[in-house]
């Protein structure tokens, strides 16, 4: 685990709010000169800390979609199980997140698609792939309440 100070998490803090901004703004965001700044971006880079950049796409503006939770139970609980299902889900366009549980159910699925036709074209994809899915369960969003980028790094980051 990478140690961190309060300058690397004032970095974090900016960028999981502005990935866009340039490295000189960055910069003078946290009040450090641009040359060490951009040593400490590198090194969470390469420290796996930060994993990436993308845009945040309002699907709203695109057209009609649906979001669904799905809670899922496998057929069995063997490890090759598990590998088969996660294999399978990887592939599917539509499950935008999939998280292995401990407790009642096994995985939770975030699925996006057009509409409810869709999703449940999905799910009948699924059963028919014969993946060890033994049951789900459908939660549809009917509409977003609160939403954010980044994880509460003050309440997570260790800071030296």
């Amino acid at each position: 685990m990478l140690k961190l100070d309060s300058r690397d998490l004032e970095i974090l803090k900016v960028l999981t709010a502005e990935g866009r901004i340039t490295k000189a703004e960055l910069a003078e965001r946290i009040n450090l000169s641009p040359t060490p700044c951009w040593e400490r971006l590198k090194k969470l880079e390469k420290a796996g800390v930060i994993e990436g950049y993308g845009a945040r796409v309002a699907l709203k503006a695109l057209g009609p979609h649906v979001t669904v939770f799905v809670a899922c139970e496998l057929e069995g609980h063997r490890a090759e199980h598990f590998q088969a299902f996660e294999r399978a889900v990887r592939e599917v366009e539509e499950v935008r997140w999939a998280w292995a549980l401990g407790g009642g159910f096994d995985y939770l699925l975030q699925v996006v698609t057009r509409d409810i036709d869709a999703y449940q074209r999905l799910i009948d994809r699924l059963l028919e792939a014969r993946i060890g899915l033994a049951r789900y369960y459908t939660y549809i969003v009917t509409k977003p309440v609160k939403g954010s980028y980044g994880p509460p790094l003050d309440l997570i980051a260790g800071v030296e």
